[in-house]
C-alpha cells in the first residue's frame, strides 16, 4: 500500500471533516449518533482514541462517542456481541475466538501496533544476556489474567524458550497493580508489565529497566485494534467509515503534536501523577507503540496469530480477511491519493 504524505492526509481529513460539519449545520435535525466503545482497561495505550474524542473528530462525523471500561479477559468482546457496545478496542484474536463460536467480528482500524508489555526482574537478580530460558527456569512470573493479550504473550515467550508453565516456571496470573505488589513482596521474581507501573517499579527499586522489550523484539503486532460486528459493516458502513476516519485523525495528531497529545492525556487522566504519565507517553513514542496510519499489516496479524496458536489459545488458523477488514482505511488512503 502506498504511504500518503502526512500533509496531504491532513488536508483531506480536514476537508472531509469540514464537509460533514457543514452538512450537519445545514440540517439542524441531524442528530449525533451515539456509539459506545468497550475497553478492557482505561489506558494511555489508547491515547489516540481519547485524542480523537477531545478534539471533536468523532463529532465532526456526526458521532458521539462514549467509552465503557469493562473487567475480565473477554468482557469487552462480549459487550459488542451482546450489542451493549458498537466496538471494542483489543486484540483481533478475540474476533477469532468469537468466530470459532459462530460470531462474526472484524477489526477495522489499528491503534496499538506493538505488544505493549515488558519483562522486568526483581532488583538484585543477574540479568540474562540472551539465554532467557535458563534465566527464567524455576522462577515465578507475575502476568495478567488468562485470556488477556499480556498473558498470551507471556505464554508464547515461555513456549519459545522451551519452558512449560507449571513445570519449569510458575505463572502468577493477576491484575496489573498486583504484579508490582507481587514482585515487591517476593512472591514473584519476574513481572510482565507496562507503563506506568514499569517506571514506578524502577523508581521504587523493585526492578531495573526491562530485560526483554516486547515492542522491539516482536515488531508489528495486532495488539489493540478497533473491532465491530460484521453486521455493522454491512448495515451501517457510513458510521463505521466515520468512526475509522476519527481514529486516523487521532493517530495523526498524536504523532504530529506530542505536546497537544500530552495536554489531552492530562485531561483524560487527571489523577495520574505527571511523572507516571510522562514516563508512559515517552516510552510509547520511543517504542513506536501506536500505528501511524491505522493500517493493519498482514505480518502484524501473523505475529498475533502465532502467539495465540503456539500456546493453543486459538485452536486453528484464522485468515487475515476472516477477522480483519481494511476497506475503510484503504478507502481513506485511496481518496487521499487522488
Amino acid at each position: 500500500m502506498t504511504r500518503i504524505r502526512a500533509s496531504s492526509r491532513r488536508a483531506w481529513l480536514v476537508a472531509g471533516a469540514a464537509l460533514v460539519t457543514s452538512l450537519t449545520l445545514a440540517d439542524p435535525a441531524a442528530a449525533q449518533r451515539e456509539l459506545v466503545v468497550a475497553e478492557p482497561v482505561h489506558s494511555l495505550g489508547y491515547l489516540p482514541m481519547y485524542v480523537a474524542m477531545h478534539n471533536g473528530y468523532f463529532a465532526d462525523e456526526g458521532l458521539e462517542l462514549q467509552v465503557m471500561t469493562t473487567k475480565g479477559g473477554g468482557a469487552h468482546t462480549n459487550a459488542v456481541l451482546t450489542k451493549q457496545a458498537f466496538a471494542f478496542i483489543g486484540g483481533p484474536e478475540h474476533n477469532a475466538f468469537a468466530k470459532a463460536k459462530g460470531a462474526e467480528l472484524r477489526a477495522v482500524v489499528n491503534v496499538v501496533n506493538r505488544g505493549n508489555v515488558y519483562l522486568v526482574a526483581k532488583d538484585g537478580l543477574e540479568l540474562p544476556e540472551d539465554d532467557y530460558g535458563a534465566f527464567l527456569s524455576g522462577k515465578t512470573i507475575a502476568t495478567g489474567y488468562f485470556g488477556g493479550t499480556p498473558n498470551s504473550i507471556t505464554r508464547y515467550l515461555m513456549h519459545t524458550w522451551e519452558l512449560e508453565p507449571g513445570r519449569d516456571v510458575t505463572l502468577l496470573e493477576t491484575s496489573t497493580p498486583a504484579i508490582l505488589a507481587a514482585v515487591r513482596a517476593g512472591r514473584a521474581e519476574v513481572g510482565v508489565i507496562s507503563e506506568p507501573m514499569l517506571t514506578q517499579g524502577v523508581e521504587e527499586g523493585i526492578w531495573d529497566e526491562p530485560f526483554y522489550n516486547v515492542p522491539a523484539e516482536l515488531g508489528p503486532y495486532t495488539y489493540s485494534t478497533i473491532n465491530v460486528r460484521l453486521e455493522s459493516i454491512e448495515e451501517e458502513p457510513e458510521v463505521v467509515e466515520g468512526f475509522v476516519r476519527g481514529i486516523i485523525r487521532g493517530l495523526e495528531y498524536t504523532y504530529d503534536d506530542p505536546e497537544g497529545a500530552v495536554a489531552i492525556a492530562k485531561k483524560e487522566f487527571p489523577a495520574m501523577p505527571e511523572r507516571d504519565l510522562m514516563a508512559t507517553i515517552e516510552r510509547s513514542y520511543a517504542d513506536e507503540l501506536w500505528s501511524p496510519d491505522g493500517v493493519i499489516l498482514p505480518e502484524a496479524w501473523d505475529t498475533g496469530s502465532t502467539v495465540v496458536r503456539s500456546v493453543e489459545i486459538l485452536e486453528k488458523d484464522v485468515a487475515f480477511d476472516e477477522i480483519i477488514d481494511m476497506q475503510f482505511v484503504e478507502g481513506v488512503v485511496a481518496t487521499l491519493g487522488n
